[in-house]
């Protein structure tokens, strides 16, 4: 692949996906930082998921949103801006397609994307950069920029910018919250997920709240708006007080992740969140990958699950058993005896 990298002087990156796909886009904007500490580096990135980056050093973010419009202005801004690189570490056709309308020069994908033919440069999907079949959803992405000789060998964790703005309103409401000590030592709890099949019940976590208040760690757990039933399911559930928080803004819960002793949650895009602010980690896993998605950081963490033959799936529905078993059979003797080891391994 013929790349002039001396010459490159302006980088666009495509991600339109989720919470979870963005924050573990950035050890690919940290290697590409440190390769090319001189260019200039666009993230194109859904609208509602862009302000999870707000912060993020050495970048500058253009947002697109659902509508024909929008993505038509999308381009015409993209096209404007005269890229010399655009990788697509996305791969849907939306992806692909602005990515070709931005006129880059070098156009970077993998060759099993469904429009190929946006890029000039195809990466093959099938022989691993990094030596192995099985990958974490970081190492697939790091691979793309590896495979046209971005240094990424060192393979950074993901992480976070912790806006001021959003601290202060979480030190604000976790005074306002009544929980004793809650500025000094709290347990963020994400109860919520996409699917059943990724959801350990409220009454587990009610239990596991008890858990950690019996060690003297104050409760906050978080969902969105839409998620206010399983908030109230677990503070009814619950011998113990739970401050619950509903509709934070990303950056807002970035912060409160910050400020916390340790997360425990289910795989989701608040469980990548928590890994990225360094913050000790336990998460649930259900129907998902275990080797795609667990946490992509140096901080103690621990994955917890139960294991069965028709993991992993895509989660929507269990096709197997009706019930999701995988995520049911996950007991909470297994998560307090991580917590345990994290919250031991997190004083070292």
């Amino acid at each position: 692949m013929d790349i002039d990298w001396s010459q490159v002087k302006r980088i666009l990156i495509v991600k339109l996906r989720s919470i979870g796909d963005t924050v573990l886009l950035t050890p690919s904007i940290t290697a590409l930082r440190r390769f090319l500490p001189n260019a200039e580096i666009d993230v194109l990135l859904e609208d509602w998921v862009a302000p999870v980056v707000d912060g993020f050093p050495g970048i500058s973010v253009i947002t697109v949103g659902k509508t024909f419009g929008s993505r038509v202005s999308a381009a015409w801004q993209l096209r404007r801006r005269k890229y010399d690189i655009a990788f697509d570490q996305h791969g849907g056709n939306t992806a692909s397609l602005l990515a070709r309308a931005s006129g880059a020069r070098h156009r970077i994908g993998y060759d099993d994307y469904n429009y190929a033919f946006c890029f000039n440069h195809l990466v093959p999907r099938d022989t691993s950069f990094w030596g192995q079949k099985k990958l974490h959803s970081a190492e697939r992405q790091l691979a793309l920029l590896g495979a046209v000789g971005v240094p990424v060998d060192e393979a950074p964790r993901s992480s976070l910018a912790v806006s001021a703005r959003a601290s202060d309103e979480i030190d604000r409401r976790l005074a306002a919250s009544g929980l004793p000590d809650a500025q000094s030592s709290i347990a963020l709890i994400h109860p919520a997920a996409a699917f059943a099949t990724k959801q350990w019940s409220a009454a587990n976590f009610a239990r596991t709240a008890e858990f950690l208040v019996s060690k003297g760690i104050s409760i906050v757990a978080v969902a969105t708006r839409h998620e206010q039933k399983v908030l109230d399911d677990l503070k009814r559930g619950s011998g113990v007080p739970i401050a619950t928080f509903a509709g934070l803004s990303l950056p807002e819960i970035t912060a409160l992740a910050s400020k916390a002793r340790i997360f425990v949650g289910n795989d989701s895009g608040i469980a990548h969140i928590a890994a990225a602010v360094g913050t000790p980690s336990v998460v649930i896993f259900g129907s998902s990958s275990r080797e795609t998605w667990y946490p992509w950081t140096d901080a103690p963490n621990e994955i917890v699950f139960s294991d069965f033959p028709c993991q992993p799936c895509p989660g929507y529905t269990c096709e197997v058993f009706g019930t999701p078993k995988c995520i049911l059979s996950v007991t909470i003797d297994q998560v307090s005896a991580a917590v345990n080891r994290v919250l031991l391994a997190s004083q070292h």
